[in-house]
């Protein structure tokens, strides 16, 4: 089957203190030659102030900065720009976006941050818990190790309310990102403790206009379904939510593409329709294809 546009809307550059040392241009010429359309950078911005020593930095130069530095956003914001105007004569849409682990307490810093740059794209996203990373292998096991079930589900979702109820994010990034260790701890029962708790979740997303990622990068860390999985999915799509993207998490050249076309046709199984962002406005980007390429 003809593979028509493709976008990837959650890549991390350079900036980003876990990604490899590849460029904003860099991965814009591996986009060109994966075919894609359009892409969006979301370098990490994490503010917790119980972790500044561990994540609360960007990179800049080749050096590590404390994210409130802002010299690497401006930095950032030259070279995205710059690509822009490289880039768009290879039809190929470069967009400067941000992954803000949410954090309670630190809303007018994100705030500050956000309304300070013109970016495209504001993604939001669950981190941390009780300042424990639960998205990191080392460190996760310390929350799930001294927690139950019940405990994980009521602090993750009532922290996933709060980041919504903040209106600070265009979209919400894997929002089942506790299946990752947390499966390792509990077993398959994880995989059930959204249920009757993501769905007035939802349903202000979809009342606020807000959009939900589709992740990709489950599937290079041995896991079955993307971020969400598609019950959750379906879930979104009976709450309202008409939004979605589609991400790779790419933080190296050969993540950037990953399970793209499967993501989208698991998008179209739905009847719901993959979205692009231009100065933090969603427009659809609807495309037809089928497969796991790369």
């Amino acid at each position: 089957m003809l593979k028509l546009a493709r976008t990837d809307y959650h890549i991390h550059p350079h900036y980003s203190i876990d990604a490899s040392r590849a460029g904003i241009k860099d991965y814009c010429y591996r986009a060109l030659e994966l075919g894609l359309a359009e892409i969006c950078f979301t370098t990490h911005l994490e503010l917790d102030p119980m972790r500044t020593e561990i994540d609360n930095f960007a990179v800049l130069n080749g050096e590590k900065v404390p994210v409130y530095n802002r010299a690497w956003l401006d930095q950032y914001f030259v070279d995205i720009e710059r690509a822009q105007d490289e880039f768009r004569g290879d039809n190929l849409q470069v967009k400067a976006g941000i992954e803000v682990g949410y954090c309670r307490g630190c809303e007018k810093d994100i705030e500050n941050i956000i309304d300070s740059y013109p970016f495209d794209f504001v993604l939001g996203a669950i981190h941390c818990l009780n300042h424990i990373s639960i998205s990191s292998m080392k460190d996760s096991p310390r929350f799930f190790r001294t927690r139950s079930l019940s405990q994980v589900r009521t602090e993750y979702f009532t922290t996933l309310k709060e980041a919504v109820e903040t209106g600070l994010f265009d979209a919400i990034a894997h929002v089942d990102l506790y299946r990752r260790y947390g499966f390792r701890q509990f077993g398959p029962q994880i995989l059930t403790i959204h249920r009757g708790a993501i769905e007035p979740i939802f349903r202000e997303m979809a009342r606020r206009g807000m959009g939900l990622e589709i992740n990709t990068s489950s599937r290079r860390r041995g896991l079955a379904e993307f971020h969400p999985s598609r019950e959750i999915i379906g879930l979104a799509a009976e709450a309202g939510i008409k939004i979605f993207t589609i991400g790779s998490d790419a933080h190296s050249l050969d993540q950037v593409g990953e399970c793209l076309d499967e993501a989208q046709a698991l998008l179209e199984e739905f009847n719901l329709v993959n979205h692009v962002y231009s100065r933090r406005l969603a427009t659809p980007f609807p495309a037809r294809s089928a497969g796991c390429n790369r």
